[in-house]
């Protein structure tokens, strides 16, 4: 199994706030957002969401532009380049759940 696939079925699925995780990209592949953005439209406490940012931006899958209040979130460009195992992996598990 490609590494990114592995590394998105876990951040994903494998582990605990994969699904909100999940959200926020999905979110990000429809355009940027801020984390005060994020946290109105998948419907989630601001520090939560700014936790799940951290997570996702170690794992090199999202990266930002700006600084402060405007920061702006966008998928990475690795996220990019492996776009299918993320529709993949979630058209799996984050319909279950909606």
């Amino acid at each position: 199994m490609h590494g990114v696939k592995r590394l998105l079925w876990w951040l994903l699925s494998g582990s605990s706030g994969g699904f909100n995780r999940g959200r926020i990209l999905e979110a990000l592949w429809a355009q940027p957002y801020n984390a005060n953005e994020l946290s109105k439209k998948v419907n989630l406490d601001y520090k939560t969401v700014r936790h799940h940012i951290q997570v996702l931006e170690k794992n090199n899958l999202i990266t930002h532009t700006g600084s402060g209040y405007g920061i702006m979130y966008f998928p990475s460009d690795l996220l990019e380049k492996n776009e299918e195992f993320f529709h993949e992996i979630w058209g799996k598990i984050g319909k279950k759940k909606k």
